[in-house]
Formats: structure tokens, C-alpha cells, sequence
């Protein structure tokens, strides 16, 4: 992303910055090194005129300049204001350079000052090779600044690239023309049934529906997402490519997806934040996810929230996309959606609780409803319970499942229509054994259901497999589930043919 782009740019910036500086500070610390031996010199010009005059040749004057002690002139000011170990060179010996009787040029110094032309013996020269030093020292000192202060190090980069920018910047010279010619980007994407996995942390991907083979009720199941230890899938559903996906989030607001745009990944991978693909808010998170084929179908979307409201609002409403997601329901407090559906407006819903209740009553005691409304009471439930399901009636049976691995399947006729607001009758047992309800669907004997647990395993199993059984029972096994895991989601997977 761009983040990590600049973020990578700005380090190969640093590691470039600080070498050049490395180097440029070992050249301006051998060229101090070799001012300061001259300034020296040119300190104690008769002296060093003499001894150079006295030699046999260049070898023994060179010899001699170094075995002597000499005055330091003007350069131990210099160094005092510089801070003389900052200037001297890596590797020069403790034995050169300003000591407690004088100053001891090395040999590099004093092969510097035999190689000294005459004409730099003159006045000005020697002001000029003063202000030379003078000037080397503070290059070292400002490069040292380079390399000790991170700010600085930001501010040399900083005005490299405003001078690289200033310096070739120019406008586009290639025209970039958009031209589809009037295709679709739709029509390069096969239509084909994927299973859509949304995580707890919000990643998002689909996968093929036929990477996962059907098992046995009571099989271990497969991976269906990599997941971090404190992650698991929070919501799975079976799409076509090109349906449309309806986004709920936690605020009461919905957003607008195509299942082609999200991005195909293996069992294994965890998908992509789905923050990057909608403008969520902080803190906002997706609550519930309706797949769509089209919004000419007549009828509406009823919502179901976790504190058991309802409410219906015309599907039309819904079908202008906008980059910023609209109002859906007004939620309050802590309360989020649980589930969304395509109604007609005359069919028998159902709401199931964590507690094992469940209700059921007909839509049209819900009247319609604006996207802003806040809705009506559909079930009555203790305060340390919460809705975790909402179905539509028809032809089929109600499968519950427990966070214990547990379910069954139970004949909707089972379930007498009561009026909207009452508290529910028993569903399932929510024994020690069971644990809390963690959902219910509807569905036929042909189905097959997709279970997921905390710890991102997925197990495919066919309905048929599941036991038939009352409202007031516990129900079998349907997933063997490790020490600490739980069963958190399940869905449908309706027969192809």
C-alpha cells in the first residue's frame, strides 16, 4: 500500500543519506588531518624551513618533521572550539596530533608540508589555508549532525526531494485515454456459486464452493481461513460472482459490494480488511451481510437486531449506491444487526435467541418503515440474551446449533405463530452440555450446512445426516471440536441442482 511504499522509500533514503555522509566525513576529517598539519607548520615556518634545509633528503626531513615536537599556533583554538577527537581521522595513531607538550605531526602531515610549494608560504596563502581549516571543521561537524540527529536525517531527505521534484518534475507527457468501448467490466467475470467469509477482525475473501468436499456429521473439518490466535470467522454466506452484497455495519448504516471486486483467495489465506474496501468510520464494523442478484425484485428488507427489534423497509430504498454507504436502521445503545432478508411482505418470521427460544409471527404485524426509523419489538428477551438469528418461513425444517458442537433439525410445524413481542417457546435445550445458541437456519433434506468454529475450521456436512427431533431436546453432534474451541457460525448450502 501506499503507506508501506513510502515507508520502505524513506528507509532506502536513510541507508543512501547515511553512507554519502560516511564517506563525505571521512574525506573531510583526512583533509582537516592534512590542513592542520600545514597550519602547524606554517605556525613554526623558520623552525620547520630549517630543519627541512639541515636534512640529507626528503626521507630524513620527513623523519625529522615527525620525531619533533612542534607549537600548535593557532590550531589548539581551533580544535579546543571543535572538539579535537570529532576531526581526527579513524585509525590515526594516539601517538599523532595534539599532546600535552605540543602537536606531533604525522607522517601523511608531513609528507604534506615537503610537497608545500613556496607560494603558500606567503601571508594570504596562509590565511587561506587557515580559513580552509577553519571551515573542513565545521563540515565535520555538521555531518556529525547528519548522523546523531534523526530529525536532521529527516530534513537532508526532505530537501533532496523537494530539489529532485523541483528539478525534473513536469507534467504527463502520455495521454491516457479511458475508453471501454462500451464493455462491461462484468462481462469478463464467470458467474459460479463462491462461499464468502467475513472474519471477527473484518477480513474478507471468497473461495470456490467446490474446494470443500462434503464429510460425514460429526467429521474435523478443513481450514477455511488462516486466523490469528484472537481471530476467528464471524460470518460465511454462499454467493454467485455477480450478485450484489448489501453491507450492514454495526452503526445502522449499509454499503454496497460486488462479489467479483472482493478478492479470491486460497482456504488458507485471511483475505483482505474489508476497511479497505468500504469507508468505514473508527470503531465501525460490519454486522451482517445480504447477497442481492438485483433490486427489481419487488418486496422489502427486514432487519433483525440483537435486542430483538424489527423492521421492514421497501427494497427500492435501497438500491442507489453511494461511495459513502446510507442510513439503514437506527440502532441504539450497544445493539447491532443479526440478520437481513428478502421478503415479500406476508411470510412468517422467525427469531431465535442465545437462550434457546425462538418466535414466530407474520410480517405484515411489522409495518414498513423508512431507512431511518428505528423499528418495532419482535421478541422479548432476558438481558443476558441476545437474538442470534433471523428466519423466514417455508417449506423445510429448522436446524439449531449449539457453541458446544450440538444441533438437530425440528419440523417448523412445530412452531406455533404467536403474536410479535412475546418471549419465544423452547427451541432447543441450552444445557451445560449444549451451551448458549449460536444460530438456526431453515432448511431442506437435500441441503448441506457449512459449520465454523472459533479456531477457523469449516466443516461441510449434509442435512440429511442431522437427527429429526422435538422442540424440548439437546440434539446430537455435529462437529468434534478441540479443548477451548466453539462453534460460532453456520450456514446453508442450498443443492445445485
Amino acid at each position: 500500500n501506499l503507506k508501506r511504499l513510502i515507508e520502505n522509500f524513506v528507509r532506502h533514503r536513510r541507508e543512501v543519506v547515511t553512507r554519502r555522509t560516511l564517506f563525505d566525513l571521512r574525506k573531510a576529517r583526512d583533509r582537516a588531518h592534512v590542513l592542520e598539519g600545514l597550519a602547524v607548520a606554517l605556525a613554526s615556518i623558520d623552525p620547520v624551513i630549517a630543519l627541512i634545509k639541515a636534512s640529507a633528503n626528503p626521507a630524513a626531513a620527513k623523519q625529522a618533521l615527525i620525531e619533533q615536537t612542534w607549537p600548535p599556533g593557532a590550531v589548539s583554538k581551533m580544535l579546543d572550539r571543535a572538539r579535537a577527537e570529532t576531526s581526527r581521522p579513524e585509525g590515526l595513531a594516539a601517538e599523532y596530533g595534539l599532546v600535552e607538550a605540543g602537536y606531533r605531526l604525522s607522517p601523511v602531515q608531513a609528507q604534506a608540508i615537503l610537497d608545500l610549494r613556496l607560494h603558500r608560504l606567503t601571508g594570504l596563502e596562509q590565511e587561506k589555508i587557515l580559513t580552509e581549516y577553519d571551515e573542513i571543521l565545521g563540515r565535520i561537524k555538521d555531518l556529525l549532525e547528519i548522523l546523531e540527529s534523526p530529525e536532521r536525517m529527516r530534513t537532508v531527505i526532505r530537501e533532496e526531494l523537494v530539489e529532485l521534484k523541483d528539478q525534473y518534475a513536469d507534467g504527463r507527457r502520455t495521454e491516457i485515454i479511458i475508453d471501454h468501448q462500451g464493455l462491461d467490466p462484468e462481462d469478463l467475470i464467470a458467474p459460479e456459486e463462491v462461499v464468502v467469509t467475513l472474519s471477527h477482525s473484518g477480513y474478507v475473501k471468497w473461495q470456490p464452493i467446490d474446494v470443500y468436499a462434503a464429510q460425514k456429521r460429526g467429521g474435523m473439518g478443513k481450514s477455511a481461513t488462516s486466523m490469528k490466535e484472537e481471530d476467528f470467522v464471524d460470518q460465511l454466506f454462499v454467493a454467485n460472482t455477480h450478485d450484489t452484497i448489501l453491507c450492514f455495519s454495526s452503526r445502522g448504516k449499509m454499503y454496497w459490494l460486488r462479489v467479483y471486486n472482493l478478492p479470491q483467495a486460497s482456504r488458507t489465506a485471511r483475505g483482505r480488511p474489508i476497511v479497505n474496501l468500504l469507508p468505514l468510520e473508527e470503531g465501525e464494523r460490519i454486522s451482517a451481510v445480504l447477497p442481492l442478484k438485483d433490486f427489481q425484485q419487488p418486496g422489502y428488507v427486514l432487519m433483525a437486531t440483537a435486542s430483538g427489534v424489527v423492521k421492514k423497509t421497501p427494497l427500492q430504498e435501497f438500491s442507489r449506491p453511494r461511495a459513502a454507504g446510507i442510513i439503514a436502521i437506527d440502532l441504539v445503545g450497544t445493539d447491532r444487526l443479526v440478520g437481513v432478508a428478502i421478503t415479500d411482505g406476508e411470510r412468517d418470521v422467525m427469531l431465535a435467541s442465545s437462550g434457546g427460544k425462538m418466535i414466530r409471527f407474520n410480517e405484515v404485524e411489522v409495518r414498513p418503515m423508512g431507512r431511518n426509523a428505528r423499528g418495532v419489538i419482535g421478541m422479548r428477551i432476558p438481558a443476558d440474551q441476545r437474538i442470534i438469528s433471523l428466519i423466514i418461513t417455508g417449506a423445510g425444517r429448522v436446524l439449531t446449533a449449539t457453541e458446544n458442537g450440538f444441533g438437530k433439525c425440528t419440523n417448523i410445524s412445530e412452531y406455533r405463530p404467536q403474536g410479535r413481542g412475546g418471549q419465544g417457546i423452547i427451541s432447543i435445550q441450552t444445557s451445560a452440555r449444549n451451551g448458549q445458541v449460536i444460530g438456526a437456519l431453515l432448511v431442506e433434506e437435500d441441503d448441506e450446512i457449512m459449520l465454523i468454529t472459533s479456531g477457523g475450521k469449516l466443516v461441510r456436512t449434509a442435512v440429511d445426516g442431522v437427527s429429526v427431533l422435538g422442540r424440548n431436546t439437546q440434539g446430537v453432534k455435529l462437529i468434534r471440536l478441540r479443548e477451548g474451541e466453539r462453534l460460532v457460525g453456520m450456514e446453508r448450502v442450498e443443492d445445485e441442482d
